[in-house]
């Protein structure tokens, strides 16, 4: 199984100030916006690439039920999730259940670019939210 960092999910309150310094600062390029209403997901969301790498702006559009609002109420803004791109999610899944690792089953889905991803319970990987992603369409 091949894992490659596929992006970086960084949760924020203000989407607009926060692409405008990706873009000012980093020189970054918007690829896309847009909002998902989803249950679970509740975020408008930016994607940008800065430097060949890509980057996801989280800001809830939903202050009770998102958890991009979570978060921040618990952590604070900043890094939200990364996520690793696997070559087949269905095997990856596997691998975690044979090792003991458990998912947030209620987060598989698939986002409008088509990518199918899957979310690890944050408490068998030492606090970190981790997200890992395949690209069906792709293969």
């Amino acid at each position: 199984m091949n894992y490659k960092l596929d992006h970086i999910g960084i949760a924020v309150r203000h989407l607009d100030d926060s692409i405008q310094f990706y873009e000012n600062v980093l020189r970054g390029t918007l690829l896309d916006r847009y909002k998902s209403e989803a249950k679970g997901v509740e975020s408008e969301i930016a994607i940008l690439e800065v430097s060949g790498n890509r980057i996801e702006l989280l800001a809830p559009t939903n202050n009770t039920t998102s958890p991009i609002a979570r978060f921040i109420k618990q952590k604070g803004k900043g890094v939200h999730h990364i996520a690793y791109n696997v070559n087949d999610l269905d095997k990856a899944l596997k691998d975690l259940e044979s090792k003991g690792i458990r998912t947030l089953k209620d987060t598989l889905r698939i986002n409008k670019h088509g990518r199918r991803l899957i979310y690890l319970n944050p408490a068998d990987t030492d606090g970190t939210i981790l997200e890992y992603c395949d690209y069906p369409d792709k293969n």
